[in-house]
């Protein structure tokens, strides 16, 4: 796992001194994603500059060292990743190469000039991000992995091409402009997140995930080409489903999980894994058990708030597995440690509010190991989110006339939600536990606003979005759609919503907080539901392996039962939270109130401070709870002040994570 960043100039006019020096003040500020070496390459001739910080995770000799060149001495490449397959494909290039080291890297050089770069990286199994350089073709590769775990930024900046793992080393490019998006600004507040292809600078973009960029010497002029995409695996999958038993696609999907995570445990550094005991990460944990010798490291998080804590069910699950199991119990205290560095870390405004229990046992693991596997994925594979459940439902609403939908919605609407609050509250005593709800005045003020959607891909903008009135705060910003032009022909509600969370949701949120979090400490995060083989397979199952009887990822569930008693796995999931709605009001007030000071929002000339305050006292009070609107632009608010400060690394602040007090067992 490394950091990576570069840059090409269109008009050779930088001397080889000044190509190194500022490739390396820009590859400085990766030190964290990889502390253990460093190097710069340039060439002034042709006005190329590659720099790289390796975290060494495979071949931990000098020979994995970077930029590395190829055998023939035709490329130089930088990379931020694992190849899995690295071994097989090593085994099939060994008769034409002979290998100096025993890195994937090596093994990457030696595809890319037996198989020619698309190719290579149709083959490769694995996360990646990479620069490559062609002396021979003059002109400059990036890429990107299938499903985009690892990140990769690129700017036009005059006669400059930049690059780089995370924005901050763009920022350290003297031709970085630096200018706020407000456009995508508007999409952060919407998804709480800044969507590929955007950035939250202007004429600054993620390279897509599954996609290659080429980018000449002499012109800078190109647009990123796939190698892959999902749209083309669900295509497949429906012209060619699974007809087999069962117990056929148990065995299968068994088989094609194990496989996947065994080639993700290959690591000369310690290895473990997040367990948070949810169906998920203890397949991931139980497989790794499966197929070691040796007591498989586990860390969970947990929290004294017991409806956001999943401690003491993965405490269970790793006795059952006889994992060599710690945890972590976070407080407000410690949140609060941490909060301040999350704008430094995330490097771009992000607000799941997720990313600090995820920062936190990363940190946590870091302590014991160097890599850890995580079961994210799953959900969006196997239909594991509230609204895929719940498909079935919304493809009935949706055969009802839209003039009687209305007439619901505003029958909902004529009890405002802290009216529906104190309804649910007084039944709860005699309510199912499945029916209750947190915060169900706001989820049914939103229910109202799905029976308004058209089409599944607006009914899906209502659903993952929180700001969808961003004209009313933040001036100026124009509406964004993201809806395909020829999107797949999928017959339920359920399918294409998850469709729409795994080309959306899965690698611009969660796979940006597990990177960031794991990168801020130096902890390779490892993702085995991503491998391209279990998608594939996943994809073909009929929606009845995934959703059944009101409850997801059906399949997954058999798979594990194999391995947990199925009591100890079958409880209702509460995610990786934490009691935001509460800390606001209490420990985490005087912070947000600092952020949100009304003189402060109108100088800095984003907001409209307005509603923000309107929904600041409507949450203090109690009458509504209003945390991810509110968290959404506090992290926009920390990212605005960091931003302004010379980008400079994160060893400073890891080192304050690392001395943080904290409670483990």
């Amino acid at each position: 796992m490394c950091g990576i960043s570069g840059f090409l100039d269109l008009n050779h006019a930088t001397p080889a001194p000044e190509l190194r020096r500022i490739t390396m003040r820009m590859t400085d500020t990766l030190r964290h994603r990889g502390p253990n070496d460093a190097g710069v390459w340039a060439d002034e001739g042709a006005g190329i500059a590659l720099g790289m910080r390796r975290l060494a995770i495979l071949d931990l000799s000098p020979a994995g060292h970077q930029p590395m060149e190829s055998a023939s001495g035709r490329y130089m490449l930088v990379f931020n990743g694992e190849i899995y397959n690295y071994q097989d494909l090593r085994n099939e290039l060994s008769h034409a190469y002979s290998f100096r080291g025993s890195s994937d890297t090596e093994v990457m050089l030696a595809a890319f000039e037996q198989w020619g770069i698309e190719s290579s990286v149709s083959r490769f199994n694995g996360m990646f991000a990479f620069a490559l350089w062609d002396r021979q073709g003059r002109n400059l590769t990036l890429g990107r992995d299938r499903f985009g775990e690892k990140p990769l930024y690129y700017a036009r900046m005059g006669s400059h091409f930049i690059f780089g793992s995370e924005l901050k080393a763009l920022r350290a490019h003297p031709q970085f402009a630096g200018e706020v998006d407000v456009d995508a600004a508007a999409l952060f507040l919407r998804y709480s997140c800044v969507p590929a292809p955007y950035s939250i600078y202007k004429h600054t973009s993620k390279l897509p995930a599954a996609t290659l960029l080429k980018v000449s010497a002499d012109d800078f002029a190109s647009t990123p080409q796939p190698y892959w995409s999902l749209r083309s695996v669900v295509d497949e999958a429906v012209s060619h489903p699974f007809y087999g038993s069962e117990h056929e696609a148990v065995e299968q999907l068994d088989s094609i999980l194990r496989d996947a995570v065994r080639i993700r445990m290959h690591s000369d550094v310690p290895l473990g894994a997040f367990l948070s005991g949810g169906i998920d990460s203890s397949i991931i944990v139980s497989l790794m058990q499966a197929q070691s010798r040796t007591r498989v490291k586990t860390f969970t998080i947990g929290s004294h708030d017991k409806e956001f804590d999943e401690a003491r069910d993965a405490a269970k699950v790793a006795a059952h597995l006889g994992t060599e199991h710690t945890e972590l119990y976070v407080t407000a205290e410690k949140a609060m440690s941490v909060i301040p560095m999350l704008p430094r870390f995330y490097d771009e405004p992000f607000a799941d509010s997720s990313q600090i229990p995820t920062l936190l046992v990363s940190q946590l693991a870091k302590e014991h190991v160097t890599v850890s596997l995580s079961g994210d994925g799953g959900d969006e594979l196997f239909g594991g989110y509230t609204r895929h459940i719940w498909g079935d439902t919304l493809d009935r609403l949706h055969r009802v006339p839209l003039f009687l939908r209305r007439f619901g919605a505003a029958g909902i609407r004529t009890i405002p939600p802290e009216g529906w609050d104190s309804l649910s509250q007084m039944s709860w005593p005699v309510a199912p536990a499945r029916w209750r709800q947190r915060i169900p005045g706001h989820k049914l003020h939103k229910l109202a606003s799905l029976l308004e959607s058209r089409s599944v891909h607006s009914l899906y903008e209502k659903l993952s979005s929180h700001w969808l009135d961003t004209e009313k705060i933040l001036p100026g910003a124009s509406f964004i759609s993201f809806s395909e032009d020829n999107p797949p022909s999928l017959r339920h509600s359920a399918e294409n919503l998850m469709y729409l969370d795994a080309i959306g949701y899965l690698p611009d949120d969660i796979l940006v907080k597990l990177d960031r979090a794991t990168m801020a400490v130096s902890l390779e995060g490892r993702v085995p539901f991503l491998d391209h083989r279990v998608a594939e397979f996943a994809w073909r199952l009929p929606l009845s392996m995934k959703i059944r009887q009101r409850q997801g990822k059906w399949i997954l569930r058999q798979v594990l039962y194999r391995y947990v008693p199925r009591e100890m796995v079958d409880r209702p999931k509460s995610g990786f939270g934490i009691p935001l709605a509460a800390w606001l009001r209490g420990p985490l007030r005087d912070w947000a109130e600092s952020l949100l000071d009304e003189r402060r929002l109108r100088q800095e000339g984003f907001f409209n401070p307005a509603p923000i305050l309107k929904m600041w006292q409507e949450h203090l009070s109690g009458k509504q709870n209003w945390e991810y609107h509110l968290w959404d632009v506090l992290m926009f608010q920390g990212w605005l002040e960091e931003s302004r400060r010379t980008p400079d690394g994160l060893s400073s602040d890891s080192e304050d994570i690392a001395n943080a007090t904290m409670e483990s067992a």
